[in-house]
């Protein structure tokens, strides 16, 4: 039987995690977890409330350390970096949606799109073309001037996914990206995902409980007890 190394030599494979364990206390959360994605795919994480989904998605982008396993991003093991090479990971390699949008509510629209590329230390100047280029591309650069408590929810959620593209991320890590949005913008944040994956070669993990959401998806990832199922979704 190959090794996990071995495995990741072959293409496919951007990011890849095996045997991951995380414990909170005496309670676990993951038990011998594993999962895969390559560039320019969809895969959705799924599964009840409490069963381990979001401490996958975690553990993957390198925000919580797992107890035991490897988590290999471009054949470099997350597990083996330190606090500020994770970090470093995180603002250059991979893009945030999380279901509220998080953005800053002190910052407008286009301060909030640019702020990881600020932090990663791209001239203001250049920051503010990026960003007001993919408020663009979403069609919201009306917004620019405006801060997030003056827009909609699904308006918000766009700007969130704006700022996950901004860097130009291997990897965009979605948390329930949908849950706080009406159906329609819901579709609209969906189709900007795979839209995403399929022209730049982002890979999208998504973790979501909507079985329509999951539809986008190449295969899913159904998380119970802290295991993880594989099963594809698509031809």
């Amino acid at each position: 039987m190959s090794s996990v190394r071995e495995r990741l030599e072959m293409p496919e494979y951007l990011l890849h995690a095996e045997e991951l364990h995380k414990s909170y206390s005496l309670t676990p959360a993951l038990t011998d977890a594993s999962f895969s994605i390559s560039a320019g795919e969809v895969v959705a994480i799924m599964g009840p409330s409490g069963s381990g989904k979001s401490t996958l998605l975690h553990c993957l982008a390198g925000i919580v350390p797992p107890d035991s396993g490897e988590v290999l991003y471009r054949g470099q093991d997350l597990t083996k970096m330190n606090d500020a090479e994770r970090s470093a990971l995180r603002r250059n390699e991979f893009g945030f949606v999380f279901q509220f949008g998080q953005l800053v509510p002190e910052l407008n629209c286009w301060e909030n799109v640019a702020l990881p590329l600020r932090l990663n230390g791209v001239r203001q100047s250049e920051a503010r073309a990026q960003a007001t280029e993919w408020l663009a591309r979403l069609d919201i650069e009306d917004l620019a001037q405006m801060r997030p408590g003056e827009i909609s929810g699904g308006q918000g959620q766009r700007v969130a996914v704006a700022r996950a593209l901004a860097v130009r991320p291997g990897v965009i890590f979605a948390d329930e990206p949908t849950g706080a949005l009406d159906s329609a913008n819901g579709r609209r944040v969906m189709d900007l995902f795979t839209e995403a994956a399929r022209d730049s070669r982002v890979a999208v993990v998504l973790v979501t409980h909507d079985p329509a959401v999951a539809t986008y998806a190449d295969h899913e990832i159904e998380v119970k007890d802290g295991r993880t199922y594989s099963r594809e979704l698509q031809a």
